[in-house]
């Protein structure tokens, strides 16, 4: 069999209950699948085809399927791919740094058990934090005043003591971010700043800059969105045990939040992916699996620096995007509510490329729609608060079927320590909009108590859109990938029915 004509109809070899591997030709290292027998007939040809595209790819040392894998730009949406010596733009994606994060808030649950206190808190988060492609601070009252100074510091030093003091957000937060800060190709914010010197005439954000700055605080559209949770914290001692450790409360209040690097990120992913396709059709060289989206640089080049710079630069805004998203959060809560306190709980990735070490080397690992797990004693969390208990990951499902908070065990190394970042897509928007009944979706909205600020909740995020989360969730528990210490149960929900941006 030749790397020409392996098809994506490759059978998995199951290697346990939800682990297996798909083979590759070459002697290469076969890629990693995670997902039951279930979860791996959800992989479609397409899905495979990319993967197989991924590990295949030149530089590429291994890939990791995820359970909640579907088809997305060159390599798919929930896969892990590791290289020591090139970079690549679409297994990181075009939504640069989208991520999770989880405040929370010093609440019971019956503080929001009132639907008048739910609509209150709906509003007044509405009134801080916009949804939708394109609307920003202009688009509500409360928001902060970011202005073209603030935003330059912000892509250039990320969540740095003066920037997150000059927009309101508690400095301490930075503490609890996977990263709160990313560097330029050699370590430098300097490297950022001449970089964004050198962006601006070449007109690739210069005209655009301060009104993507001014997206700063809001949560954009498609999969993104923000959520009133109530914490069921697990009934064995370990999950109470690392609940603590992270600051949950059983039966307490949190907020969950979705988002990314809003339209700044996405022009400069749009823009890197344009210079490294002309880049490829200049001097012929050759795409893998003849897809545009998987255009690469060895690291080093100039083409690699200026990549990794961009990266940054949107990882950079989609950390202080969230951080300013959590701080408005808990100031709407504590209008509503006087005296309630906030404290952020984790904020991580899962579309970014950071350097680890993989199987004793230092790689770059890419991971689009998947997220790192660190288990307690990882040397990457030696000095954070979470070096004995490994760090919070933050699972998405659905507003129904609700949301896990999870904690990475010594099994994740099987999958460069990384786990999927939420469900993953069942249906595609359009198929969606076409087997799905709007009426339906909204009823069972009402008959579970759930409010939304949606007139009619986007056809295309329905839950039934969605892979069955509990057994997502069990393809990670049985591969002993991690184990679950929290589960969020929504109470409203945030959301917008624009086109996705990620």
């Amino acid at each position: 069999m030749s790397e020409q004509t392996i098809q994506a109809s490759t059978p998995f070899i199951p290697t346990g209950e939800a682990t297996a591997m798909l083979p590759l030709p070459g002697g290469r290292r076969p890629v990693t699948v995670i997902g039951t027998e279930a979860i791996r007939a959800t992989f479609d040809d397409g899905c495979l085809r990319q993967t197989i595209n991924s590990a295949m790819a030149p530089g590429v040392s291994r890939v990791v399927l995820n359970p909640d894998a579907h088809v997305g730009y060159g390599a798919p949406i929930g896969c892990v791919m590791s290289s020591p010596s090139h970079i690549y733009p679409g297994p990181v994606g075009v939504d640069i740094k989208c991520s999770m994060s989880l405040l929370a808030l010093d609440l019971p649950e019956e503080a929001v058990a009132d639907r008048a206190t739910r609509r209150a808190l709906i509003s007044a988060i509405c009134e801080r934090t916009p949804t939708g492609a394109g609307r920003g601070q202009r688009n509500v009252t409360k928001s902060r005043l970011v202005t073209v100074d603030i935003g330059e510091r912000v892509v250039t030093e990320g969540a740095s003591r003066g920037v997150c003091e000059a927009l309101g957000i508690p400095p301490e937060w930075a503490e609890r971010c996977e990263d709160s800060a990313h560097a330029g190709h050699d370590g430098s914010a300097d490297a950022l700043r001449s970089r964004l010197d050198l962006l601006r005439p070449a007109g690739r954000i210069s005209d655009r800059f301060a009104g993507k700055i001014r997206q700063l605080g809001s949560y954009g559209g498609g999969n993104h969105f923000g959520e009133c949770e109530v914490v069921s914290v697990g009934d064995n001692e370990r999950a109470r045990a690392v609940a603590a450790a992270f600051g949950l409360r059983d039966r307490g209040v949190a907020f969950l939040s979705h988002c990314g690097s809003r339209g700044l990120g996405h022009d400069l992913a749009s823009g890197q992916f344009r210079a490294m396709q002309q880049h490829f059709e200049t001097w012929g060289i050759p795409l893998p699996g003849n897809d545009r989206h998987m255009v690469h640089a060895p690291l080093g080049t100039p083409e690699a620096d200026a990549y990794l710079d961009d990266m940054a630069l949107g990882a950079n805004f989609a950390t202080v995007n969230h951080l300013l998203i959590n701080a408005l959060v808990l100031e709407a809560f504590q209008e509503v509510l006087p005296g309630v306190t906030g404290r952020l709980v984790y904020f991580i990735s899962h579309n970014i490329a950071r350097r680890e070490i993989v199987d004793g080397r230092m790689e770059w690992v890419h991971r689009k729609g998947a997220t790192r797990a660190f288990p307690a004693g990882h040397p990457g969390l030696r000095g954070t608060v979470f070096e004995d208990v490994g760090h919070p990951i933050l699972l998405p499902g659905n507003p129904q079927a609700g949301s896990a908070v999870m904690v990475a065990e010594a099994g994740a190394s099987a999958s460069c320590y990384s786990v999927n970042h939420g469900a993953g897509r069942r249906l595609g928007r359009k198929a969606a909009a076409r087997e799905l009944d709007q009426r339906a979706i909204d009823q069972s909205f009402v008959d579970r108590d759930i409010l939304t600020n949606c007139r009619r909740y986007p056809i295309d995020e329905a839950p039934d859109a969605y892979k069955d989360f509990e057994e997502v969730l069990r393809s990670v528990k049985v591969a002993g990938l991690a184990s679950e210490v929290a589960r969020l149960h929504a109470r409203f929900v945030i959301k917008d029915g624009d086109k996705a941006d990620d």
